[in-house]
């Protein structure tokens, strides 16, 4: 069975850092998502395993960085500078190997759509305070 593990989240001030981790082997894509109260579940960051490009959302874009440790089959999320509205449950997602072909079509509509991701952990809360 397909396990995901996150950890590291936590309340900090604005202005702050957290690092996630995330247990994910053996996956095509791998990503962070969010989901604040009341709100759609939404895409932080992505990368692929085999080329380790990255992807990242508007909102994070230089405040985040997504990397990977292949050897330790673990994925992290570095946040810095941390804002209130950074504040939501973080989960860590993955996508099951894949073809060329079919990554190129996944890059090509956009890395960051919860729908694509089969995989999902439970989560853990990131609570940035102002």
């Amino acid at each position: 069975q397909v396990q995901l593990a996150e950890s590291g989240g936590g309340s900090v001030q604005a202005g702050g850092s957290l690092r996630l981790s995330c247990t994910a082997s053996g996956y095509s894509f791998k990503g962070w998502f969010r989901q604040a109260p009341g709100k759609e579940r939404e895409g932080v960051a992505a990368i692929l395993t085999g080329s380790g490009s990255t992807y990242y959302a508007a909102s994070v874009k230089g405040r985040f960085t997504i990397s990977q440790d292949n050897a330790k089959n673990m994925l992290y999320l570095q946040m810095d500078n941390l804002k209130p509205e950074d504040t939501a449950m973080y989960y860590c997602a993955a996508m099951p190997p894949m073809t060329g072909t079919q990554a190129l079509r996944i890059i090509a509509r956009g890395v960051l759509r919860v729908e694509d991701y089969n995989y999902w952990g439970q989560g853990t809360q990131v609570t940035v305070s102002s």
